[in-house]
């Protein structure tokens, strides 16, 4: 797998394919002619020969290479072993996340209807347009009633279904803390219009200490050395932390998982508008179950096994990582032995699109991926081990998903080597500059369409109320989503802002739908239509491929590459071009071996 080449041309002599055609009148074209005339005089040097014999050997994809020389694909059998351990471990990982975030977020919604007052079920779903408005306070009695209910709801958790328990050993409920954030001055005096402000936030905090009869706040408060001053208060929050036991999880392998829920109750006033919104946050920390020590210790074959593919994913993906690193950094040093036999034996400089050819983009995803799935196996294997707690979980997902997108992405490397599934790739790759071009110019109509929305609409409208919602709102209606929803949401308020959402939408769609997208299309299609073509008269050639030149099925398995007929390259362009450096870089690679054997 070794320096496989990305160019349409490689395939197997295996498939049974025709051979390639010439070009019959291509970029390639001009450049062979150049070396036709530069080159008859050395077309029989035994440098030359060896030079083109070790291009065409690195160029080679696993198959041929494997027919050339019986050389083993390391590198191939490490990806098909990986993909199929990544992929395994990742169904597990996201097995586990789902029940682990299903289980907190239904904890939380329970947490909701104790500790919340006026928390409906409507409010558990996230329905567009919203069923409800947002739950808030607008009364101080409303303010007060809501830290009793919740105080109630905190000292009567025997009357919750859910198997809860107070953060104490003996199971004796600690005093919720409540903790105010105020301006360190805020008087408004309305009726002349004069206040005093000063804008350094200041926390004050306090136990709601258990009393005898009712709980009421606002008595507590006024018993109390702390007030609650609305006019400068930014936030307030209730806070309890309460213990459960997930049995879920359980099964004939893996024991039960503890939590600990630190709840708090939030009242966010930053608006200072009169609506102080009432919501409900829940932090899960999982600890270490104390439950029956036999049925555990039984059961730890779970964590074993999960331990074993953790390290073994972590392993295959170090060996790909040491595998693809080194396949860059000898195909640079052959890149730079090209470089000087070009620049000594034709006395020209190698053209960039010949030294891109030694820069393998699959390899350099195959690093990245190979990064993330290590950290994201790290981080798991110590969620596993209850060494994190909660955050982790989302990094770790984050690591091993996108690590195991590229996974899968690289798999289109190895579908290139047929000419049959290779259409795909090489239409992205032709059509990648325009593409880009073109997007560029279509970010600049859409950055401003999406700027006059939000600044014009966005009061107006609750799809334009944010830039980011704003952004969402015209990519959907660009996909022809929700487009009559998005016109008969848009208030009646003011008459001229509404006539000019009309104009402002119907342009909109209008360029997006009918002029932006058909010239997105129609630029793919030219460049399929040109892989098309290329594929009948032939494909363009760097000055690199016209001196490699064709390599027939014959050539591969006749043994040429097996012979040790050129292992004395390094010594010859050591002697002609003083290449001391490049051969003795290969020397440290391959032990001292022939650079020819080496690559």
């Amino acid at each position: 797998m070794e320096g496989v080449s990305s160019s349409p041309e490689d395939h197997s002599c295996s498939d049974g394919e025709e051979e390639r055609k010439n070009p019959r009148h291509t970029p390639g074209n001009h450049t062979s002619q150049g070396f036709a005339q530069g080159t008859s005089s050395a077309s029989g040097s035994q440098l030359e020969e060896k030079m083109r014999r070790k291009l065409q050997f690195f160029f080679m994809n696993p198959i041929e290479k494997w027919q050339a020389k019986r050389k083993f694909p390391y590198k191939f059998v490490v990806q098909l072993i990986k993909i199929v351990l990544v992929t395994f471990q990742l169904c597990l990982f996201a097995h586990n996340r789902y029940n682990h975030v299903n289980y907190t977020w239904d904890n939380r919604i329970s947490f909701s209807h104790l500790f919340l007052l006026g928390w409906d079920s409507t409010r558990e779903i996230n329905a567009y347009p919203p069923g409800a408005g947002p739950l808030a306070v607008y009364k101080l009695d409303e303010f007060y009633n809501a830290l009793d209910y919740a105080y109630e709801g905190y000292y009567n958790l025997s009357n919750a279904i859910g198997p809860y328990s107070y953060n104490d050993e003996e199971n004796i409920p600690p005093p919720p803390k409540f903790c105010q954030y105020n301006y360190k001055q805020g008087i408004i005096n309305g009726f002349n219009e004069s206040y005093e402000f000063n804008a350094e936030i200041v926390p004050s905090c306090i136990n709601f200490t258990k009393t005898f009869g009712l709980f009421r706040s606002k008595q507590f408060f006024e018993e109390s050395d702390l007030k609650v001053d609305f006019a400068s208060l930014v936030r307030a929050e209730m806070m309890f932390s309460i213990k459960t036991i997930n049995f879920r999880a359980a099964g004939p392998i893996t024991p039960p998982d503890c939590y600990r829920f630190d709840v708090a109750i939030i009242f966010d006033n930053e608006d200072h508008d009169g609506q102080m919104s009432l919501s409900l946050d829940a932090e899960p920390y999982k600890l270490t179950c104390k439950g029956d020590q036999e049925y555990v210790t039984d059961n730890k074959i779970d964590q074993v096994l999960r331990s074993i593919l953790n390290i073994l994913v972590i392993l295959i993906c170090s060996a790909s990582l040491i595998l693809c690193s080194r396949a860059i950094y000898r195909a640079q040093l052959l890149k730079e032995l090209t470089v000087q036999f070009f620049r000594r034996a034709y006395n020209k400089e190698l053209s960039l699109d010949g030294r891109l050819e030694f820069l393998n983009i699959w390899y350099i995803m195959i690093i990245v991926n190979d990064i993330l799935i290590i950290m994201g196996s790290a981080i798991k294997e110590q969620i596993e081990r209850n060494q994190f707690t909660n955050d982790q979980w989302n990094v770790c997902s984050l690591f091993l998903g996108t690590g195991n997108l590229l996974v899968w992405f690289g798999v289109l490397r190895y579908l290139g080597f047929f000419k049959t599934y290779n259409v795909v790739i090489l239409t992205l790759k032709k059509a990648a500059p325009k593409i880009f071009r073109f997007s560029i110019c279509a970010l600049l109509l859409y950055a401003g369409f999406t700027f006059c929305g939000w600044l014009i609409l966005g009061p107006y409208h609750m799809k334009f109320r944010s830039l980011s919602t704003t952004s969402e709102c015209l990519f959907s209606l660009i996909n022809g989503d929700d487009m009559f929803a998005t016109f008969s949401v848009m208030s009646k308020k003011s008459p001229l802002l509404w006539w000019f959402s009309r104009v402002y939408l119907y342009s909109f769609i209008s360029l997006y739908i009918y002029v932006v997208l058909s010239l997105f299309i129609s630029v793919i299609m030219d460049a399929y239509d040109t892989i098309k073509q290329y594929y009948k008269d032939g494909f363009p050639k760097s000055d690199l491929h016209t001196f490699i030149g064709e390599t027939s099925c014959e050539e591969v398995s006749s043994g040429l590459y097996r012979t040790q007929s050129s292992s004395s390259l390094n010594a010859t362009m050591n002697s002609l071009f003083c290449c001391n450096f490049y051969r003795s870089a290969y020397a440290k690679i391959g032990g001292g071996g022939s650079t020819l054997n080496l690559l």
